[in-house]
């Protein structure tokens, strides 16, 4: 198998994040990770429905996790995707922790985008109702381009079958040494550094409403097949690691990744309604 020529076809550009917590207060548009949003006045703030390991049900607040300046970060964008403008904006709610395999987890995680400019936007204060565990101290980015192929699991299932350990090998000779494990690395683009399994399938399987929680899902091969190339259509926006500031930790599961994924359709409108996230931890 010619490995090499597969992953020079697959290769994504990804941009890794490393943070740090910062003395003062950022400029406003800056890109960070926690603190305080830099929202226009007409946004309102994210809240999910949802029960939480104690079958408390409630609306809360979702925590404000990470805002980019799409224009500051466009000369990364090797792959162009990303708006040449703008503001992202990434929420997910703590309590309920849902993982992503019920299409009832759906607003339980967000993605918000602002077509403006950093003069339009105001500090907004974080929701009284939201715990203060469920906040996170504002750090300061810096950011840093890497090639990226497909996971092991990704690749096998959805490119070619191969066998892990020429896979590993081939993958290193490419120039992609895995030297992280994936709750370690938090980025924006690439391919999604698994834990579990495809993600991609699960984005799929959701939109179509099936809840991929409880046990194998029945499928025709017709449906599977379908469902297999649909799946190649959804792509990584960010992915966060273990997010560590101070005192404050924020780990998904057991060192686990949170996902978010769109559908490379809805990236090019600007449509960020149907972003899906994926929970995957060991």
């Amino acid at each position: 198998m010619d490995y090499q020529n597969i992953f020079s076809v697959l290769e994504k550009n990804e941009i890794h994040i490393d943070y740090q917590m910062t003395k003062e207060p950022l400029a406003l548009g800056t890109s960070k990770i926690g603190g305080k949003p830099h929202l226009p006045k007409h946004f309102e703030w994210c809240y999910y429905e949802g029960e939480d390991y104690d079958g408390n049900r409630e609306n809360r607040p979702l925590t404000f996790l990470m805002q980019i300046n799409c224009e500051k970060i466009k000369s990364l964008d090797k792959d162009n995707v990303l708006p040449e403008k703008g503001f992202l904006y990434f929420f997910y709610e703590l309590t309920t922790l849902r993982w992503g395999f019920d299409p009832e987890d759906k607003g339980s995680a967000r993605v918000l985008y602002f077509d403006g400019s950093a003069d339009e936007l105001e500090i907004r204060e974080l929701p009284e109702d939201l715990e203060e565990i469920n906040r996170f101290p504002e750090c300061a980015l810096r950011f840093s381009t890497h090639k990226n192929i497909p996971s092991y699991e990704e690749f096998s299932d959805f490119y070619t079958d191969g066998d892990w350990d020429d896979y590993d090998e081939a993958a290193e000779e490419y120039g992609y040494a895995i030297d992280k494990s994936p709750d370690e690395v938090t980025k924006v683009l690439g391919y999604a550094d698994l834990i579990q399994g495809s993600a991609v399938w699960e984005c799929e399987m959701t939109a179509r409403r099936f809840n991929c929680g409880n046990g194998p899902v029945k499928l025709t091969s017709e449906e599977r097949a379908e469902i297999t190339e649909a799946s190649k259509d959804w792509i990584l926006l960010a992915q966060f690691g273990t997010l560590t500031a101070g005192d404050t930790e924020l780990m998904w599961g057991d060192c686990g990744c949170l996902y978010f994924f769109i559908r490379k359709k809805d990236l090019a409108k600007k449509n960020f309604e149907n972003i899906w996230m994926v929970l995957q931890c060991g």
